[in-house]
């Protein structure tokens, strides 16, 4: 059995988990978890409503997950890396708003 690599930066781990979100449903899903994981987050801000922080996990983890599972039909980096996945969650976010990356 193969030994799987361990990246030892961000920068390393980002091209990886770009290989891992190439279906465009995945990343769809991917991007509209990670933009309502970015509005609760504000709506927690500004109303101090505990319930919009307590959504982040359902809203950010539900819609890739599904993603995966259903769409890209591999087991999210998220369980192994989970520091890694979730800034490149929000890298991959930034980089489809600004057409850095594509759909």
């Amino acid at each position: 059995m193969a030994e799987e690599k361990k990246y030892q930066s961000l920068q390393e781990f980002y091209p990886y988990y770009l290989s891992e979100h190439q279906n465009t449903t995945c990343r769809i899903l991917h991007f509209i978890g990670t933009g309502l994981v970015i509005v609760s987050f504000l709506l927690f801000w500004i109303t101090f409503d505990y319930r919009f922080l307590v959504a982040i996990p359902f809203l950010g983890y539900g819609f890739a997950w599904v993603g995966h599972f259903f769409f890209e039909q591999n087991k999210p980096a998220t369980f192994q890396y989970p520091g890694y996945s979730l800034a490149s969650d929000f890298i991959l976010f930034w980089d489809l708003l600004r057409r850095k990356e594509r759909f």
